[in-house]
Parts: structure tokens; sequence; C-alpha cells
């Protein structure tokens, strides 16, 4: 062997050699987590014959992300890398670029089985919201998946060591272009990027309607890889109080002619051409207004309910369903608590955007039944167990009429503190004491109560109830114990001086882990309702019920007559024969159901019709249904947005 091979200089190699790799390196993750989360859910991919469509369209949109994530970076190496000045400054930018690029793509696939067992579908906004409240979530994943941080911990630190030791020995003996071939390399490298980007020739790039194929959300969002979901989740949150631009357009003519008809009111009653959903409504009950309490229930839905057919978790719930108002088919507006506040306190329909509780326009001058009972001089009180800016709760609540506001600190020695605060028993007794003292007081009422025990990691005191099942922090316990505070409740409300005067409602915000193959996973929306009061006939009431209905029905049960902008139907005054109407906002998806009539509106698709079998809790297609109710869920879905964006839903000044 010659001296001069021992001393040869190693290979020289392309300034694209690094990203190279590491596209090669990103697309094996994304694939892999592709096809393990296809055989996780193996039926639901075989039941759409899925699989080819998965992973081709799959790699079309894993190289489509990578041209949005490295194109600048590549670009930038195609001008700035050298053996220069600047191309030792773009060096350590470029292996920063490689490494967290790696590590997002890598970490959000990890986190991706976790968020689908929970939400039905790959991240999205949901993902980004929780984001916003550290405490609150580090302190839930604390307490109920400690081996899951750690591995994100250790995730984290492993693949941004290994990033950054693989760019650096990546970058290492390139050879460079000369300098009158750059232009024309980063002329290449646009048009690449550019087409690799939009990867296609049409009017619009890529996004997740073009590669959606399926009746079923979690298998075409499988289809996409969860940074894009992500991504294109938080590009549409800065856009989102437009449905039309998701669903379709009518004329604001339209809308308001079909949302007034819609709401059951004869035209006489829609006064006012400024707020065009203002009209008056004249209560059943016309003796002296009585308090109003709402119970809102954390992801209490139908199933956890045994006298809804679920699992025998509610002894108390089903004792006291028969005493009141019970509703069988009540459905949630949304999958989060606070589309859940939003429907129960405001009466708002529910649009494709985040609820009104988080959205800047509405954070005053939005109407809320505390604002309208504010003006007949009743205390209006949030009451929670854990800490009120959560989901901006207190200030949504604070600028539109809730006067009182008693979250986590306003506890003296506590049962006992979880995750997201006192228990629910500890939240009961003190709502009872509040309205002991406003009753001595002489003041009417209205209070929210929100529990919040019923929540991931499912914290609850020892001894109070005979388990489900073991271990006892379980989504099932948990519900069973939200059931203990409630009959607990009411053993102290009966009992009291308020009780004769105060109309109360047991209702869940929406059920738990909102998942399944149609479209809109209607059985999944079913959630209890109960109306409860001194002088409240039991009855069951078998019609198709929205959430926003309640509102309506509720003031009418107190004895509140008055202009106000929602547009649900007060059930004291509806015919028993009505099949009813529910619509259910699911992602992006907007069901319309009446009766058993269902019609569901998707981002840049044709509308498309159903039939809702409750017994198989099956959708089953029935074109009619399209037809018939498809210009009626455009509008409702479409007014949300309108009264939004115009400050339409508000009282007259």
């Amino acid at each position: 062997m010659s001296a001069g091979s021992i001393f040869r200089r190693p290979p020289a190699y392309g300034p694209f050699r690094a990203i190279i790799i590491f596209c090669l390196l990103i697309l094996l993750i994304a694939t892999a987590s592709r096809i393990g989360l296809g055989l996780w859910q193996g039926e639901r991919v075989a039941a759409v014959d899925g699989w080819p469509h998965l992973l081709l369209q799959g790699l079309r949109v894993d190289i489509a992300t990578l041209c949005w994530l490295f194109g600048i970076a590549t670009l930038g190496t195609a001008l700035f890398s050298g053996d220069h000045f600047v191309g030792r400054l773009w060096r350590p930018i470029l292996r920063l670029w490689l490494t967290l690029g790696l590590w997002i793509i890598l970490f959000l696939e990890v986190s991706t089985p976790a968020f689908i067992e929970e939400y039905g579908i790959r991240p999205n906004r949901l993902y980004v919201e929780y984001l916003i409240y550290p405490k609150e979530v580090l302190s839930m994943l604390w307490a109920g998946r400690k081996l899951e941080l750690i591995f994100a911990v250790g995730l984290t630190i492993a693949t941004l060591w290994g990033g950054w030791q693989l760019s650096g020995k990546l970058t290492q003996h390139l050879r460079f272009p000369r300098w009158y071939w750059r232009p024309v390399l980063a002329l290449v490298v646009v048009i690449l990027t550019f087409l690799g980007a939009r990867s296609t020739l049409g009017h619009r790039p890529i996004n997740p309607a073009m590669v959606a194929f399926a009746d079923d959300p979690l298998v075409n969002s499988l289809v996409i890889n969860s940074s894009y979901s992500l991504v294109f989740a938080i590009k549409q949150m800065g856009s989102e109080e437009d449905a039309a631009k998701v669903y379709g357009k009518l004329t604001k003519a339209e809308i308001i002619a079909t949302i007034r008809q819609e709401s059951g009111r004869p035209a006489a009653a829609f006064s006012s051409e400024e707020l065009p959903s203002l009209s008056f409504n004249q209560a059943s009950y016309t003796g002296k207004p009585k308090n109003l309490v709402i119970l809102l229930q954390e992801s209490l839905g139908a199933r956890f309910v045994g006298s809804l057919g679920g699992l025998p978790l509610t002894p108390n719930i089903d004792a006291l369903s028969k005493e009141g108002w019970y509703f069988d088919n009540l459905y949630a507006t949304g999958t989060r608590s606070v589309r859940g506040i939003e429907a129960v306190t405001t009466g708002f329909t529910p649009t494709p955007a985040r609820a009104v509780v988080k959205l800047g326009k509405s954070q005053t001058g939005f109407f809320t039944l505390a604002d309208l009972l504010k003006k007949y001089g009743y205390t209006t009180q949030f009451i929670y167990g854990g800490e009120s800016h959560f989901d901006n709760m207190r200030s949504f609540f604070l600028g539109n009429g809730f006067s009182d506001i008693i979250d986590q600190k306003d506890y003296q020695s506590p049962a006992f503190v979880g995750s997201w605060g006192v228990s629910d028993e500890d939240l009961m007794r003190k709502a009872n004491s509040e309205f002991e003292r406003l009753h001595a007081e002489g003041k009417p009422f209205f209070s929210l109560v929100f529990s919040s025990t019923n929540h991931d990691p499912f914290e609850f005191p020892d001894d109070r109830i005979e388990l489900y099942e073991q271990p006892k922090q379980t989504r099932n316990n948990a519900a069973k114990y939200a059931d203990y505070a409630i009959g607990e409740f009411f053993k102290l409300a009966k009992n009291a001086d308020y009780w004769k005067d105060t109309i109360f409602i047991v209702v869940a915000d929406h059920d738990s882990r909102v998942g399944g193959a149609d479209l809109v996973p209607v059985s999944r929306f079913r959630i209890p309702g109960l109306i409860l009061g001194d002088n409240v006939a039991p009855k069951r009431d078998q019609r198709v019920v929205s959430q926003i209905d309640l509102p309506p029905t509720l003031l009418s049960l107190i004895g509140i007559s008055d202009h106000y902008p929602m547009l649900g139907r007060d059930l004291t005054q509806v015919s028993e024969d009505w099949p009813g109407r529910a619509m259910m906002q699911y992602d992006k998806n907007f069901a319309l159901m009446e009766g058993k009539d269902v019609v569901i509106l998707q981002p840049e698709k044709p509308a498309e019709g159903f039939q809702y079998d409750s017994k198989s809790e099956q959708l089953n297609r029935h074109a009619p249904a399209a037809e018939a109710l498809e210009k009626k869920a455009l509008s409702w879905a479409l007014w949300g947005s309108l009264a939004y964006e115009q400050g339409l839903y508000r009282l007259s000044k």
C-alpha cells in the first residue's frame, strides 16, 4: 500500500446530502407510523379497502410535508453553503433546522396513538389548544400518564442529540457548486419545492379533503401525517370565523329566512332587522321568577348512564330521572367542554370554528343567560372546582354577564384535590352553601356549576363508591363518582329552603372519547339531560333534542318572558309529536338530524344523506335526506359564522 493511499482525503459529497438523508429518515418514520396505525385500526381500514390509498396518498402527503419543512433550508443550502464565512454560518443553522424537523415529525407521530384513543382522529387544533395551559396539562399527564411523559422527555433528548450528531457528520466533507451555478440550482430547488408542496397542477394545492376517500374520519386522517394535520388545523384557525369557506355559500337573506323558519317561531316574533335572530318569547310559567341552576357534567355521555341504556354507573341519576323531565334523545353540539358551555349558556349554534368561549369578538357583548338574567336582578355565578382561566372561561364569563366566579382558590379545606382541582363533592357542597346564602339574602340567582372529576387522570376520594372495576382511576369509576356527587347534592338541595324556588338541570357537556367509523358518530353525541324542580312533572321525553333547546326551555320554566337571540326551541311549548332536531359539529363535519334523517356537510365535498338507526347506532345512506335537509343544514352552519363575525348575537342596546 502506498503512502499516498494512507493519507488519501475522504470522499467529497454534494451539499444536499444531509437534507436528502434526513428526508429519507422522515419518510421512513412517517410510513412506519402510518402502517402501524393502520394495523392498529385494521378492521376500519379493511372495511373501506383502504390500504392502497393509505400508502400511496400517504406518501404523496409526506413528500408535500417535506417540501414545506425543508424547502427553504434546501434553497439556503443552494445559495449559502461553502467553505467561506457565510457557509460556516449557514452550517449550524442547517443542522438545527434538520434536527428540529426530525424531532417534530417523530414526536407528533409517537404521540398520535394516545390522541386517537382520546379523540378518534389524528392531532388537530385540540392538540394546540391544550398546550396553552401547560400547568393543567402537565399535572394531568404526571398524575395519569407518568410513563408516557417520561418516555416523551427521553425521546426528545435522544432525538435532539442524535439529530444534531447525525447532521454534524452529514455536513462534513462536502463539495460545493461554483458561484455561477448557484442561481440555476436555486431556481431548480424553488420549482421542485413549489411543485412538491402543491402536489397537484390543479387550482388548489393538496389538502386533507383532496386525499380523503372514506366515510370514516379516522381512516381519512391516517392518510395524512400528524405534522401536516396539525399545521393545517393551525392554518384554518386563522380564518375559522367563515364557515362559507368550509361548506359553501348562501345569501344572508336566505340564511336568515331559513333559520327563522326552522326556529319554530312565528314571523311576527322577529322584530329587528339589525339583529335577525332576536325574537320575543313568552314563558310558559307566569309566577314569580325562579332561580336557575345548571349542573354541567364533564364527559358524561349516555353510554355511562344506566337509565339511557348505558353502563350501570349512575344509580343517583337513574333514580332522579323518575322525579323530573328526562330526555331520552338529547344530543350535544360538539366534543369539547367549551362547545357544551357555548350551547347551554348562550344557545349558540355550533360552527367549524372554535367555540365562542375562546374567540376574540365574543369576549364582551355576546348574549348569555347571565347577560339576560342580570337585567332582572339575578346574581349570576360560575362555580368551578379548578382554575377558571382554563379554556378562557373566566374572561368570557366576566365579559358577558357573570358577576361572581368561584374557583379552586375559594375552597376552604377541601376533602380532595386532584389535577383538575377540588373533587366534585367539594364543588357540590360549595354550590349548596352559595345557594343557601343567596336565598337567605333574598336574591334570585343563576348558577352554572361545572364538574371536573370525570376527566383524565380520573382522580377522586377513596371510600365513596363501590368501584365498578380495577384499578381505581378509570373513566367508568370516575363517572360513577360524579354520579355519587350529584346524588349528595340533591340530598342537600331537597332539604334546603331554596329548593321550592329553583329549577335545576343536570346535563353533560359532551361524551368522552368521541369517535367512530361514521362521518359523524351520532351515538357518541347522545348525553343525559334531566330537569328537576318542586313543580316539574316527571316525564320521559322521546323527542330528538339539541343542547341549544335547553336555554330557551329553562327561561320558560323559570318565568322569564323577553327578547333574546337564541333560536333553540322552548320545549314546554312544542308538540310532543314534533320529531325533533339536533345539530352536531365533529371536527370539520357538521350534521343536522331531524327525527331519523341526517345530512352531513363536509369541507369541499357534497352533502351526504343518511338515516340514523338508534338500535344499531349506525348511519345508513339515504340520499333523500340530503336533498331535503341540505339547505337547512347549510343555513344553520353559516348562521353561527355570520352572527359571530357581524356581531349579531346580542341583546338590543
